[in-house]
């Protein structure tokens, strides 16, 4: 059995995943969705793995999904256990000894002067359901600025296979930057899908679908 490891982004929480999950584990799967420990100030991003690897225990067959900030722990997540594919989907793409803090300004991020005139809520939940747009921004967490501060703390990307997938409607991270960027930092073309930032909310089925279409085109290891 497959397990899906799903890390949430900044000041959220595994409610993100919810729809998803449903998916996943209707389709035969597990899904460990971690909490991570974002409103403590003494957590940084080895705790945030800490907290994904414990939630892990000893699953295998793992494939690790992270969105937007979840992109600085996933790849820690992979050098410490065994996973078989990660999938960012619009996550942030890390370099060796860079704080997150500092990203938006390295990869020339430039909020969208359209967008200046709406709440980071309504950039961040485009596209999502008004239900559910308000379930999500009533469940909006502190956000500490310790792992921003921090350098990521890998020398290189973990010796995974990685797919990056973006969102076409993504309005906090256009899908023209977010090609540019994956092209030069990981070496690949991104996928893309449909749906906006929170696309794990908006496009639950057809994520859940481009997840499974990744994990069976993995090659597999004859028996023995």
């Amino acid at each position: 059995m497959t397990t899906y490891v799903l890390i949430p982004g900044a000041a959220s929480d595994s409610w993100y995943w919810h729809l998803l999950t449903a998916e996943l584990r209707a389709r035969g799967h597990d899904v460990v969705a971690p909490d991570l420990p974002c409103e403590d100030d003494s957590a940084g991003l080895s705790e945030y793995a800490d907290v994904v690897v414990d939630a892990i225990g000893d699953r295998t067959d793992l494939v690790v999904v992270a969105v937007s900030f979840g992109g600085f722990t996933a790849p820690l997540v992979c050098v410490r256990v065994p996973v078989e594919l990660l999938v960012l989907v619009t996550a942030m793409v890390p370099t060796p000894g860079e704080p997150p803090g500092d990203w938006f300004a390295n990869t020339g991020w430039v909020r969208d002067e359209r967008d200046e005139r709406d709440d980071d809520v309504d950039v961040f939940l485009d596209g999502v359901s008004p239900e559910l747009a308000a379930e999500a921004t009533r469940r909006v967490r502190r956000q500490s600025e310790t792992p921003s501060t921090e350098p990521w703390p890998l020398h290189a990307w973990p010796d995974v296979p990685t797919r990056f997938l973006l969102c076409r409607d993504d309005r906090f991270f256009p899908a023209e930057f977010m090609r540019r960027v994956v092209r030069k930092r990981l070496g690949i073309a991104p996928d893309e899908i449909d749906g906006g930032h929170a696309v794990a909310l908006s496009h639950p089925g057809q994520l859940a679908d481009r997840l499974e279409a990744y994990r069976t085109a993995l090659p597999r290891s004859p028996q023995a």
